[in-house]
């Protein structure tokens, strides 16, 4: 059986002239893992992270899309970079502050002429009509949206006459005898008075005309900016995402190498690595550096922060890429603990048969499967399931297959039929021959295959069941927890309850055997391992006394203990009925589709079978999914995945944090 990756730790002594290269590499070869940092980060010169930050705010104001990734190989700045950058940067704030310039002409140009306009009506003199010895009057601003409360409000006290086409100034007249009247209402409504010089008529019609000119002239200003604006993006954007691609990564090796422990003249990386990348990594370093670096492993064992437990060793996974593509259901739940065994193959296949015994179409087989392939060239993307293809693949080829012997395709059970008479006739003979080769709709002459096919669940169940609790056997001998492995529910005594239960019930139900002596003893024993499974692991490990809890709370502990023994492996075998119940359950909605297509037939059943069959590929797809997760999580992983390791995460670049 497969185990974890072999991991080892490697100091480097690296020359202050080579840390940046060094690090760069790192980044880019995606195998190193930093073990330690000081926790103090100080700030450098000719900050890539500032330089970095200030392009963005750049390409924000010149309304180019940022990527979400590299487009080549990741590559720190050099100098010529810094200049460029800076150039850029500086003719992008000049810019920035001539648009604002003549943002604020343009809109100081516009109040003026607002302003204006709004007495542009206002052709008597201002004085002249405040000397009536019966007229009070009000010049100011007000909200346009209160006018109309404003004017029910004063009734036939006063009249409102706007100023302007925006109503935002009117001229308010009453009687005199009204004016204190007028005046509470305004102040309500939020009226601000404004200075009217005595002598005020109006304004001239030429003083509106050179301020409607003016305010065209600092639009078009504003503009020719933008167009400047524009121009400057389409010329300069393949270079502004080639520094922002250079710059992010000059950032992130100034961040790790102003964590890094070091002297005036070296710094000291530390950090974990594959044991089957190692002597090349330590091979390229040492050339990079023209052989300015010394280099240290250690193992695991050898690591004093590892011994006493403080620190986990990082778990890394080594697969092809099918295999590779299950490990997110792996991770999803927990890193298995370094130096156990790998459970990423098993869940691959697993995850595989089952997903085709649920969901036997040949038909919709073929579109996981052509979903797959158009995903792993890219030519189908679909945000980040892209990375999941060759899962596609596998379920649909395991659908497909699976179709094959039921019979379906896209729920037509009749177009497979010639295949499974072929088939089935090349074992019994052709006028024997019977198609489906495999019959799961429920009739009375089919049951007891029905029946046997619920069997074969049942017995995927029990060797799903099985390897996971010799996974965890294997996985604390790995680990040096003898009492673990032999005693407990999922120790070898609650393994050879659960497998002579299993065989005891084929006895009985198969050869009529009756239960005897030995048959109670056997089990007995297996139960006394799991009713004192955490004593007996004390004892086995030294430690004393073996009844921490006293004897009455190991008798307890052990009652419960025994109750989850029966309960849990009862359940988990059971369990796996609802792989059958799936699998029955896709074949009669298929049946239910393909019969309503024969019953409406033309147009309408052929809008059935299409509806029926992207309705089951998306909706029951999601749901079988997730059953073959729950019985992988729960009826598998719980019997070895009882406390998880660290998942190795190794430094790279990453353009933007996803």
């Amino acid at each position: 059986m497969v185990k974890t990756a072999v991991m080892r730790l490697i100091e480097l002594m690296i020359m202050k002239e080579d840390v940046d290269p060094v690090i760069e590499y790192l980044g880019k070869r995606a195998v190193f893992q930093f073990y330690s940092h000081s926790s103090d980060a100080s700030s450098s010169q000719n900050s890539s992270k500032e330089i970095f930050e200030n392009l963005q705010i750049v390409r924000s104001y010149l309304n180019i899309p940022d990527l979400t990734d590299y487009e080549s190989e990741p590559q720190s700045p050099k100098q010529e970079d810094f200049s460029a950058a800076a150039e850029i940067i500086s003719a992008i704030d000049a810019l920035r502050e001539t648009e604002i310039k003549a943002k604020d002409e343009l809109k100081k140009v516009e109040d003026a002429y607002k302003e204006a306009s709004s007495f542009a009506n206002l052709k008597v003199s201002y004085s002249e009509l405040e000397h009536l010895s019966f007229l009070t009057m009000r010049i100011g601003k007000i909200d346009p949206a209160v006018l109309d409360d404003l004017e029910f409000a004063l009734g036939e006290h006063a009249v409102i006459i706007p100023l302007g086409e925006d109503k935002s100034r009117i001229m308010a007249a009453c009687s005199r005898k009204s004016r204190f009247a007028l005046d509470s209402e305004l102040k309500k409504f939020g009226f601000v008075p404004l200075e009217i010089p005595k002598d005020f008529t109006g304004v001239p019609d030429d003083m509106l005309k050179s301020l409607k000119e003016q305010c065209e002239t600092a639009q078009k200003a504003l503009d020719d900016i933008s167009e400047q604006r524009a121009s400057y993006a389409e010329t300069h954007k393949q270079q502004l995402l080639t520094l922002l691609q250079k710059f992010s990564v000059g950032m992130q090796v100034q961040v790790f190498r102003d964590k890094l422990e070091s002297t005036q003249l070296v710094y000291r990386v530390t950090g974990w690595i594959p044991e089957y990348e190692s002597e090349s990594l330590i091979k390229e370093l040492d050339n990079l550096t023209e052989g300015r670096i010394a280099v240290r492993q250690y193992k695991p064992e050898e690591v004093a922060a590892v011994k006493s437990g403080h620190v986990q060793v990082p778990v890394k996974l080594k697969h092809g890429k099918l295999v590779k593509s299950f490990e997110g259901m792996i991770f999803s739940y927990g890193a298995p603990k370094y130096g156990t065994i790998d459970p990423t193959p098993f869940v691959a296949a697993f995850f595989t048969l089952l997903f085709g015994i649920m969901f036997g179409d040949a038909g919709q087989g073929l579109v996981f499967i052509l979903a797959g392939v158009l995903m792993y060239f890219n030519i189908l993307k679909v945000g980040g399931w892209n990375k999941y293809s060759l899962i596609f693949i596998s379920i649909g080829i395991s659908s497909f297959i699976m179709g094959l012997l039921t019979g379906e395709f896209f729920t037509n059970d009749e177009l497979l039929r010639p295949f499974g008479l072929f088939v089935t006739g090349l074992f019994v003979g052709k006028e024997n021959a019977f198609a489906p080769i495999l019959h799961l709709m429920p009739k009375s002459e089919t049951m007891p295959l029905v029946f046997i096919f619920f069997g074969f669940t049942l017995s995927v169940g029990f060797i799903i069941n099985s390897l996971g609790l010799i996974i965890n056997f294997m996985n604390n001998i790995a680990l040096k927890r003898y009492g673990q492995a032999f005693f407990g529910k999922t120790g070898m005594c609650g393994a050879f309850f659960f497998w002579y239960v299993i065989a005891l019930a084929i006895r009985i139900a198969a050869f009529k055997h009756r239960i005897s002596i030995f048959d109670w003893v056997f089990i007995g024993l297996t139960l006394l391992g799991v009713f004192f499974a955490h004593p007996l692991e004390r004892l086995v490990a030294g430690e004393h006394p073996a009844f921490d809890n006293g004897f009455l709370g190991a008798v307890i502990e052990g009652l419960v203990e025994i109750i989850e023994v029966v309960s849990t492996y009862l359940s988990n075998t059971v369990s796996f009925l609802r792989v059958g119940a799936f699998a029955l359950a896709h074949v009669v909605l298929g049946y239910i589709i393909f019969e309503m297509n024969k019953l409406l037939g033309g147009i309408g059943g052929l809008a059935v079978v299409i509806i029926g069959n992207v309705v089951v590929i998306v909706l029951e797809g999601m749901i079988v999914a997730i059953q073959v997760l729950r019985l992988q999580y729960y009826e598998f992983f719980s019997k070895f995945f009882n406390e998880t390791g660290v998942e190795f995460k190794p430094f790279q670049f990453k353009y933007k944090e996803k």
